[in-house]
């Protein structure tokens, strides 16, 4: 992985955190961070113009967006095994493997969210050697970015700045792997009861 890849992993795990105050903040901090290590002036200028709309759009408008988007939609959620196994009670055994995976690695996760949670596993892709269960993250993540985008309207802002992954990092997954994953996936049972259930 290059270091251009690397750098853009790590604005990407940023921009895709929850927009707290903190954020905002750190805008010229990310702004600095591309122009340093983002060498290639196009690419730069590309990463930059696509996250702007986000810092400009105010705090209570962002969050209300980020809510919007990504809070409770199994299409567009920022968790790994959603994209990968939906409803399904397999999800509980993948995210053990995840942070089994992770230790391996070297790292220790501190976080308050899942060892799934995207932006966090953007991050550790950014700094984890090239061992095969992180080339195999990548594909993972590859094919979780390409079903997010494909589930988020062009016109939400958050669509360009995530597709900057797929333009500069990954590479769309082949039809033979989305159609294995697809099958993979479980939909959650949302039909009606078939007799009321009473509280009392």
């Amino acid at each position: 992985m290059t270091n251009e890849s690397s750098a853009l992993l790590v604005i990407m795990s940023r921009i895709l955190e929850y927009p707290n105050d903190e954020f905002f903040e750190e805008r010229p901090i990310i702004e600095k961070f591309v122009n340093e290590q983002i060498h290639k002036e196009a690419q730069r200028m590309e990463i930059l113009e696509r996250i702007a709309p986000l810092f400009e759009m105010g705090q209570k408008k962002l969050q209300e967006l980020y809510v919007e988007t990504f809070d409770y939609k199994e299409k567009t959620s920022l968790y790994l095994t959603a994209h990968e196994l939906g409803d399904s009670r397999k999800r509980g055994a993948a995210l053990i493997k995840l942070q089994k995976l992770i230790c391996e690695a070297g790292f220790e996760y501190e976080g308050k969210e899942l060892a799934d949670y995207i932006p966090m596993l953007l991050e550790l892709l950014a700094v984890a050697p090239g061992e095969e269960n992180i080339i195999r993250l990548r594909r993972r993540l590859s094919y979780a970015i390409h079903r997010l985008l494909n589930n988020l309207p062009g016109s939400n802002p958050y669509h360009n700045a995530i597709d900057l992954l797929m333009m500069f990092v990954f590479t769309a997954p082949e039809k033979e792997e989305i159609a294995f994953l697809e099958n993979e996936r479980e939909e959650a049972d949302l039909d009606e009861l078939p007799y009321p259930v009473m509280y009392r």
